[in-house]
């Protein structure tokens, strides 16, 4: 009983708002019971959104348990009962306690919290123990002549002992409420509860008190407020706030975003007309989008009816054909419509030249980039939640529209906007309501807008299971004319919560969208084709993508060309996403040019200005600094997006090494095509298997200590070295070996660069990567290839490219499905 007690307070504490989240048929007992099977009873989703992070991993699988569904069974099965479960009792009446002690916040216990109930429940014993229910007689003596004591026990009198029960009616009482026994209710807090009931039960109560106690409350809300915003801002804030002086109370972000949700409710469920549903800020979107349809209706209604004249793109959706609509297919119609208005951009700003016929497509390509902005209007971010389908209550649907909205950083507007309505206003409150005191409305209002200096991904790291739209625009070059490719084209987007399989584009198409269940914050893109039609040697500048509820927009730098026989024959590209800060005035996007990006490149031809070997030890030594910093940050911090993006992005380790192994390199060739990187590595694979064959032919006819001194001259050196260190050579030339054999069998898309890229990230994952270039460097090949000023040929560059990657040996590199193309790890 002592284990089970502080299991159930840990329980009691997770599910203490489960009630919330619980969805009550309106139909009869016997109809639920008899198609309960077949329905949701719980938004899990919803439920799980709000809780810790380290929380989930358990109650996403307790909540699929058969322990679980019974709870809610009882639950629902209680409101038909008289007396519910008797286990179901137990713990609502834990669950009441708790909110007694921390009210309704769900941010009552962040972290370890003693049992506090055995000695309440102490302290109740002691309580009953003075407040007795029974009265016990005292006790009589049975036989009236006691026999003198004896030195041995007596002979028991069979007289006595079979005298009948005698009536005693008065002897045991027992309080009685009607025909049912009463257990009295105890509470430690007495006094006070008696005083409150006092104060309840008086008939007159002054103006004046209520007047002072609804002030009090007004002024307490916005003081929470005021306390909710500075701990969000300090917990974003991290070392910096530790640094400026200020201290965070380390709870996590997604339980302080739930506890502002909390707040939220409360505030708009402060002076209500009449409840009409367990949200109340639920209620007043809903009554708002009302609103706002009627108007739609009537204008659209005065348009019907007092035509005017047709102007460009009259087929266009008019908004007012959401109302009476459901959430998925308003969701269908507004989706048409976005896609109506960005198709339809450029022809309205740029009217096509009847004189011309290639000005119009010409103009029609130029508009692509500019993306038609999402609206950001209260409507559409509230009809974009109810269409997630995996919410079922009007609490996960305000959750979801607050998240969403915070993310966008347009909280503090949607709420102003809402509160803007006067009528609807007084029509859902009374005078004395929150919402209805100008001045701490305009303070709670500027108060959530400090929100919006820090960025939230809210709503796209809570909702995983949630389909979303997302915009796809793909920006070839203009400098071969190459718009379009006769190749059918692919993609394969990688997020921090997903990946995608092959979405196939369009044919002849370089925007569309497609639907994905929640990719979380994009990182990486595959785009590929399978290299047919005549037209397959395509330039891709690069290609933008934008989740179409979120707004965030993604750009993801390319320049180079896709198809065989050009550039370094690749039909396959990754490519490392960089996300656009847009300005929601201007719809152009900032960073979206129209010049070649540098990785047009090619490393097949030579620069023009060389680099210095100490700016390339500088660039080196700060991309393994920033490694090993994100290496040893918080868990909770460390997410492989950013790993990927310092490791392959434009300023990566691997454009960086890139540039090294390009020091001094011969790649200039005279007679056929220039050379690259990965044409020195396969002649490296070729010498380390010539090393292997002579020193298994060697293990043959001598000992292993012999088998050095007939190899490759640049080795003659190391003759004396002992059979350990041979034994780690050999060791060093097989994996390198094996390695390059698993990036040929599973890259056979990619061409040389790309396979360098793996090359490099595989063998950091693998700790190899410091440990095979000084084999590679006392190769015959190296001295062929490389000038004598490289860092693989000059003995100082050569010790400090080993020792300034060596700090690498010690991270653990966790390597996204799109970089690794499904090779194991054999660490």
């Amino acid at each position: 009983m002592l284990c089970a007690r502080p299991f159930l307070i840990v329980l009691c504490i997770c599910f203490m708002h489960m009630s919330f989240f619980v969805i009550y048929p309106n139909q009869a007992r016997d109809e639920w019971i008899s198609n309960r099977e077949t329905l949701q009873n719980f938004d899990k989703s919803s439920f799980l959104s709000d809780q810790p992070e380290h929380h989930r991993a358990f109650l996403s699988r307790f909540l699929e348990s058969q322990m679980f569904a019974t709870l809610i069974d009882n639950k629902i099965l209680s409101m038909w009962e008289k007396e519910p479960d008797v286990n179901l009792r137990i713990f609502d009446q834990r669950v009441k306690l708790l909110r007694k002690r921390h009210g309704e916040n769900m941010i009552c216990a962040t972290s370890y919290e003693p049992c506090v109930m055995s000695q309440e429940a102490q302290q109740v014993y002691e309580k009953r123990l003075h407040c007795i229910d029974i009265e016990v007689t005292p006790p009589s003596e049975i036989l009236s002549n006691r026999a003198a004591y004896f030195r041995s026990f007596p002979i028991l009198e069979k007289s006595v002992l079979n005298q009948e029960c005698a009536s005693r009616g008065n002897s045991l009482r027992r309080v009685k409420n009607g025909n049912k026994w009463r257990a009295k209710e105890i509470s430690i807090d007495q006094k006070q509860i008696n005083r409150l009931s006092a104060n309840l039960s008086t008939a007159e109560v002054s103006p004046a008190l209520l007047a002072q106690a609804n002030w009090t409350f007004v002024e307490r809300l916005l003081k929470d407020i005021k306390s909710k915003t500075k701990r969000m801002l300090l917990e974003k804030m991290g070392t910096e706030a530790v640094a400026l002086g200020l201290k965070g109370d380390g709870i996590e972000e997604n339980t302080l975003i739930a506890s502002l949700c909390d707040l939220l409710e409360k505030i708009w469920s402060h002076g209500l007309q009449s409840k009409q549903g367990k949200s109340a800020l639920w209620c007043h979107l809903q009554a708002y989008l009302e609103l706002q349809d009627a108007r739609a209706n009537n204008s659209t209604t005065t348009t019907i009816t007092n035509p005017a004249p047709k102007a460009l793109g009259g087929n266009k959706i008019g908004s007012g054909s959401y109302a009476g609509t459901t959430p998925a297919l308003a969701w269908n119609v507004m989706r048409k419509r976005m896609d109506y208005l960005s198709t339809f951009q450029t022809d309205i700003d740029n009217p096509p030249s009847p004189n011309r016929s290639r000005s119009r497509d010409r103009n029609k390509f130029v508009g692509l980039e500019q993306l038609c902005p999402l609206p950001e209007s209260l409507e559409f971010d509230v009809k974009n939640v109810l269409a997630m389908a995996d919410i079922k209550t009007h609490i996960g649907y305000t959750r979801a529209w607050v998240r969403l909205s915070l993310e966008k950083k347009l909280l503090s507007r949607h709420f102003r906007t809402l509160l803007s309505e006067d009528s609807l206003l007084r029509s859902l409150y009374k005078r004395n309501a929150f919402l209805r005191c100008e001045e701490e409305k305009e303070q709670f209002l500027y108060h959530l807008l400090t929100l919006n200096t820090v960025d939230y991904f809210s709503f796209t790291n809570t909702y995983p299971t949630t389909k979303l739209p997302y915009r796809v625009v793909i920006f070839p070059s203009r400098k071969y004319g190459s718009y379009h490719t006769s190749s059918n084209v692919w993609i394969i987007i990688s997020g921090t919560m997903n990946e995608t399989q092959r979405v196939p584009v369009p044919k002849g198409s370089l925007e569309f969208i497609f639907h994905y269940k929640n990719l979380g914050l994009l990182t990486t893109m595959r785009i590929g084709h399978d290299n047919s039609g005549p037209s397959h040697k395509w330039l891709v500048e690069h290609v933008v993508m934008r989740n179409e509820v979120t707004g965030h927009t993604y750009k993801f730098p390319c320049g180079r060309w896709l198809g065989k026989g050009v550039d370094d024959d690749s039909t396959e590209r990754l490519l490392v996403g960089q996300r656009v800060l847009t300005n929601s005035k201007n719809t152009e996007m900032p960073t979206v040019t129209n010049q070649t990006p540098p990785r047009t490149r090619s490393p097949s031809i030579q620069r023009q200005d060389t680099v210095p070997t100490s700016e390339l030890q500088h660039q080196l030594g700060n991309c393994v600094n920033v490694i090993v910093k994100w290496h040893y940050k918080p868990s909770r911090d460390r997410d492989v997006g950013t790993l990927t993006n310092l490791l392959c992005g434009d300023d990566g380790l691997v454009k960086c090494l890139e540039r090294v192994f390009l020091c001094g390199f011969r790649s200039t060739r005279f007679f056929g095509k220039n050379l690259y990187i990965w044409d020195y590595f396969t002649k490296i694979k070729e010498q380390f298997e010539v090393y292997l064959q002579h020193e298994q032919q060697q293990q043959l006819h001598q000992q292993l200590d012999d088998s050095a001194s007939s190899m490759d001259s640049s080795f003659s050196d190391g003759s004396g070295a002992n059979s350990l260190q041979r034994r780690e050579l050999s060791a060093i030339w097989r994996y390198y070996v094996h390695l390059m054999d698993e990036i040929n069998a599973a890259g056979s898309q990619l061409g040389k660069d790309g396979k360098f890229q793996l090359l490099i990230c595989l063998s950091l994952r693998e700790h190899l990567l410091t440990r095979m270039i000084k084999p590679m460097a006392m190769t015959k090949i190296t001295h062929e290839m490389y000038e004598e000023e490289s860092f693989l040929r000059r003995k100082n560059l050569l010790t400090f490219l080993i020792q300034i990657l060596e700090p690498l040996d010690d991270c653990h590199i966790v390597l996204e499905n799109s970089i690794t193309q499904g090779i194991p790890s054999q660490c």
